[in-house]
This record gives C-alpha cells, structure tokens and sequence, in this order.
C-alpha cells in the first residue's frame, strides 16, 4: 500500500508542467479577537467551538486551549523547558503536537489534553496538519512530509513549487488542511501560500501585510512575524495570528483590488 502512495506521490510532484502565476488574495477582517501578546504561535486549531494553541521557545513552549473571546488560556500545559514546541493537530481522539529540533512529538487525549505517548522522527518539526487521511508535516524549508496519521510514518517528502519552480528560500512554516489545499505560512514574510495537496504547486498567494498597523509592528519584539491558521469548518472561516501578536483576526481570503 505504501509502495502504491508513494508511486502516485512522485507522479505527482515530480511530472508537473509549469503553471500560470497564481492570482494574489487578501483576507477580509470579519472580527477581530484580543491575542495574548506572550504567546510564540506555532501552531493553530480550531475544534468544537473551541481554540487550542501550541506555543514556542525554550521556557516557554505550552499547549493551550483558549477562550476566544479574551485571548486567555482556559488549560494552560507547559512543556519542559528542554522543549521549543511546533505544529499541532488533532487526529480523531488525539493532539499531536511537533517539536523544533528534539525529534519528539507529543500526543494527548482529546479533548482531556492528557499526555499519552511521545513518538520519535527524524529532522526538524514546524507546521502540523491532516486532511483526514494523513498528515503533511513542513521542516522549515521548501518541502512537505506525508505521514500515516496512526503511526507517524513518513511515507514520501514532495517539493512545493510556484510557477513549477521550486520555492529556494521561502521556508514552509504552520499549515493548515483545507478541502484539498494545504495553507501554509511562509516564515518570516507576510504570506500565506495555498498550496494544491496533490501537485505541491502553490494555487494562491495571500498577502497578509494589512492586517497589523504601523503602530501595531513597531511595538512587536524581533522575530514576531505571522504565524497561525486554523480553519472553522462551520462557518467556513479562517483564524490567523502571529507569534506574540496583540490580535487574532477571523477572516475569509478575496480577491485583492487593483490599485
């Protein structure tokens, strides 16, 4: 079986023609949410009326769940300061959630968040996200990991490309599985890649460079760049944030305006 994946996943990345320039979007600000400006955001969720958030740097590294409404933790984990947490996602009645450069991820019960096993991999870990089959795991650089959802196995890596050329210094950060696109932030920019789960060509560019105002990025400390997507199935909207950003923005993502 994973032989036969792997054959359709080369087919796939590697057999692509080049394509036309993706179209630019922007996301249109449906509400706007208090944000705790002490969490490093890396990874974003949304279940069960519910916002659950993995937070980075060594010391500071937790998993949290968060009242929407004030920003605040209603469970706030802590991981060992050993730790500089990642991506998250939850699978059935699981949360995993990565870790940078320790080669560990940690799964929780869900919704209890009780710690149940930790599982090993190779390289770094950055963004987390399921389509309900399997998982796409990015590790800070132009590639994509496809993992079984149940054993964390890694059965193929794929590039993402734009214009069927490969993406050389954007490096792949939080996703977010959509339908049948993988969105993923594109670290240290202001740009949201929506990227065809297939082909691992990027389909959208959404420039999220508005959202904050002049005032608003000059008070953030170095390294708070946009990171943060969760996806509401219900009312078919988007969650985004940024690593120690005063504000969580709900948004949908339109055509950007000429002029």
């Amino acid at each position: 079986m994973i032989q036969r994946i792997v054959i359709i996943c080369l087919l796939a990345f590697c057999c692509l023609p080049a394509q036309a320039q993706p179209p630019v979007l922007v996301p249109q600000v449906l509400n706007t949410y208090p944000h705790d400006p002490g969490a490093f955001t890396q990874g974003l969720l949304w279940h069960g009326g519910a916002l659950y958030e993995s937070t980075g740097l060594r010391g500071r590294s937790s998993l949290r769940r968060v009242d929407i409404e004030t920003g605040l933790p209603e469970v706030n984990l802590p991981l060992d300061d050993a730790y500089f947490a990642e991506g998250l996602e939850r699978v059935g009645d699981r949360l995993i959630q990565l870790t940078w450069q320790s080669g560990l991820a940690f799964v929780y019960d869900f919704p209890s968040l009780e710690l149940i096993e930790t599982i090993e991999y190779v390289g770094e870990g950055w963004g987390l996200c399921s389509d309900g089959r399997f998982l796409f795991m990015s590790d800070g650089s132009p590639y994509l990991s496809l993992r079984d959802q149940d054993s964390f196995e890694l059965i193929f890596r794929g590039a993402v490309t734009l214009d069927g050329q490969l993406i050389p210094s954007q490096l792949l950060n939080e996703l977010e599985c959509v339908d049948e696109q993988i969105y993923a932030n594109a670290w240290n920019t202001d740009y949201i890649f929506r990227i065809d789960k297939f082909t691992g060509n990027i389909i959208a560019l959404i420039d999220a460079s508005a959202l904050l105002t002049d005032a608003e990025r000059a008070s953030l400390s170095p390294g708070s760049v946009l990171n943060g997507i969760a996806y509401n199935p219900e009312s078919q909207t988007f969650y985004i944030t940024g690593k120690n950003w005063p504000k969580l923005f709900e948004v949908v993502f339109v055509a950007q305006e000429d002029g």
